[in-house]
């Protein structure tokens, strides 16, 4: 770190610098007034600064305070001198490039309740930033495409805000990027297919307005966690989906637009603890490669046009908390499911099934049927990829992805 007589003169010019034209100084107080920024910012003894990286953002941040409109808690009032590592929700370490040097790597303004129009010029002007959570604030406008030129930035938190536009394609040349949080926004248009093929543990992308047909690469995915709830994507789960099998843990498509039949593919996510597909408009029959699921403890399927036989395998899965498959029209289990029923472990009411109590009308299953029905090659659906995993104890745990379609900040 350079002494204070060697970065004053340097620290002084960088700052007239930063500030545009037009500035008359006073040595006394150091006041900045900028007609261009319409701001009034006091510049605390630049030799009180811990270190030079701190000083170049000090007018990034008073820039930034000046456009909060709304500050219900005070957060902001703390936002002043020259200790920004004290400044709350500013978090300071030292950057992967010098670790000699003191910076702000992470902000975490979950909760503040912040209302500004624009998050640009800000969080893409913290060149060391490798963590911004802001869930639960009133931030609006877009995404900046400079965001891209944050070199250390691996968790991005933009949840439960009123940010707007199309997807934030920058992110797609963000190679440290691992956490990508965006649910809970205005977000619209398509998502590019290129964002499954990136190296993301987790990606929430549930209530917005995205509207894409699920691409044929959904597969490609490396991430643990996959959220895609509440939007209005269309098409059938794609094939491919077998491709995630090493990784996926918990995936949500509930409440969408989906068509097709259930591929057998699904089957293959041995890993796979949470499958929500709920509230779309999935047909055919349950495939029975489903008794493959053997980490499975949720499985939601409600809501859909699914029918025939509840595979007496889906039944047998040990680890099976939770079978979801009310309001379909299945219209026959076997005794392992009865015993699930019974339980209270599966849900089959409103279907088709003769003998059990809150079923369909005889009329609604029977218009139901009048329509021909078709899922492909019939053998797929009883094609069993795996040997049938042995019986074991029931655990349950909280799972993550089921916090997503919450607005709150989802904790690893």
């Amino acid at each position: 770190m350079e002494n204070s007589s060697g970065i004053s003169t340097t620290l002084f010019i960088t700052f007239l610098l930063l500030i545009p034209s037009c500035c008359v100084i006073f040595v006394n107080c150091k006041t900045l007034e900028s007609s261009s920024l319409s701001l009034d910012l006091t510049i605390p003894d630049i030799l009180g600064f811990l270190d030079e990286r701190l000083a170049l953002i000090f007018p990034i941040i008073q820039a930034f305070k000046t456009t909060i409109t709304s500050d219900p808690l005070g957060i902001t009032s703390t936002w002043s001198g020259p200790n920004i590592c004290n400044y709350t929700g500013f978090y300071c370490d030292n950057p992967p490039d010098n670790k000699t040097a003191v910076t702000v790597a992470s902000i975490d303004f979950n909760g503040f309740q912040l209302s500004a129009p624009s998050l640009d010029g800000f969080i893409d002007q913290l060149p060391d930033l490798a963590i911004f959570h802001a869930n639960s604030n009133n931030f609006s406008g877009t995404i900046s495409p400079n965001i891209a030129k944050l070199k250390f930035l691996y968790e991005l938190d933009l949840s439960n805000n009123l940010l707007s536009g199309v997807f934030p394609v920058s992110v797609l040349n963000m190679p440290t990027l691992s956490f990508l949080d965006i649910r809970y926004n205005l977000f619209s248009g398509t998502v590019p297919p290129s964002i499954f093929t990136e190296a993301l543990d987790v990606l929430f992308l549930n209530n917005n307005n995205f509207a894409l047909t699920l691409p044929n690469n959904l597969g490609d995915t490396k991430a643990l966690y996959l959220t895609l709830a509440n939007n209005k994507f269309t098409g059938p789960i794609p094939r491919s989906i077998r491709k995630a099998s090493a990784t996926l843990t918990e995936v949500l498509f509930l409440n969408n637009l989906l068509t097709g039949c259930l591929p057998y593919e699904i089957g293959f996510l041995k890993k796979a603890t949470l499958l929500d597909a709920g509230n779309n408009l999935l047909t055919g029959p349950l495939p029975s490669s489903l008794g493959c699921l053997e980490s499975v403890e949720q499985l939601n399927l409600a809501g859909n046009l699914l029918y025939g036989q509840i595979p007496e395998v889906v039944c047998a899965l040990g680890n099976l908390a939770n079978l979801s498959l009310s309001y379909n029209y299945f219209t026959k289990v076997g005794p392992l499911c009865r015993n699930m029923i019974k339980k209270g472990v599966a849900d089959v009411r409103k279907n088709c099934i003769l003998g059990l109590p809150n079923q369909r009308s005889a009329q609604e299953c029977f218009a139901f049927f009048l329509s021909r029905r078709s899922c492909g090659n019939p053998a797929w659906f009883n094609f069993l990829p795996c040997k049938i995993p042995p019986l074991t104890m029931t655990r349950k745990r909280n799972l993550l992805s089921y916090s997503a379609p919450s607005r709150n900040r989802v904790l690893l």
